[in-house]
């Protein structure tokens, strides 16, 4: 069998982002610049944040008044209330909190601290906050589109953001927003190397794709793209980032687990 190869190009940016930016064209100067060029299969990994700056999801805290319920949550995690207020109005369900975080099922369906909002890279101005992109598949999808209408190639695009995970320190990088390429691979119904029946192996190699971006990206490199070329996949137009949200009544978490003996 032979060695499969995957390749993971970083390609940094020289301007920062604002509203109404051509992202697409930003990418492919970004691209030449690099003395590279986009070939079919790619699969662009871009960071959530520019998405969200190139959509104008801006928010200055100074616009907010803080409600009852904000400054309530206020007395028990040392945060701003006014930036709770902003979570709260970006959530469909607190989760929990603990130690100063806020667990928020976000209006796109994340369960993330929060509820995704992000004040780091964003400004100088410590009062302006960033929020999630309101369709991160939609996003992505239009950008799959104007890179195969501009210079007819056929590639996947993954929008990344920052996620915790219960029980593991640290962060990695998931995939909020898809294009192009199936989030998971199942194998469900195959067999193992002795021949075993899978029933569950279920892999999100979209999420897989966004953490291993992020090693070449970094969170002050200012590189908000990476191509990963070499991973083996089928394009797909229907895929999005749905088929990686746990619905709540399977979810251990947040639904109602019951063991029947």
């Amino acid at each position: 069998m032979p060695i499969k190869k995957l390749e993971i190009i970083p390609v940094p940016v020289s301007t920062e982002i604002t509203i109404d930016d051509d992202i697409v064209n930003l990418l492919l100067r970004s691209v030449n610049k690099i003395d590279s060029k986009l070939i079919d299969k790619d699969i662009l990994v871009i960071a959530q944040k520019i998405i969200s700056k190139q959509e104008g999801r801006f928010v200055n805290l100074r616009d907010i008044t803080p409600s009852q319920n904000s400054l309530e949550i206020s007395k028990y995690v040392n945060k701003d209330p006014r930036l709770i207020e902003v979570i709260l109005r970006e959530s469909k369900q607190i989760v929990r909190i603990f130690n100063n975080t806020i667990i928020a099922e976000t209006k796109q369906g994340f369960i993330c601290a929060n509820a995704g909002i992000d004040r780091s890279n964003v400004s100088k101005d410590g009062n302006i906050v960033l929020l999630l992109p309101k369709n991160p598949d939609r996003s992505a999808e239009k950008i799959r589109q104007e890179i195969e209408k501009k210079v007819g190639k056929k590639v996947a695009v993954i929008i990344s953001d920052t996620f915790g995970r219960p029980f593991r320190n640290g962060q990695t990088n998931v995939a909020i927003g898809i294009s192009g390429i199936k989030p998971i691979k199942s194998y469900v119904g195959k067999t193992d190397m002795y021949g075993h029946l899978l029933r569950v192996t279920e892999i999100a190699i979209a999420d897989e794709l966004a953490g291993a971006s992020e090693l070449v990206m970094g969170k002050s490199d200012y590189t908000p793209f990476s191509i990963v070329r070499g991973f083996s996949f089928s394009i797909s137009k229907k895929s999005n980032g749905e088929e990686l949200k746990r619905k709540k009544k399977f979810d251990m978490f947040r639904g109602e687990f019951k063991l029947s003996l």
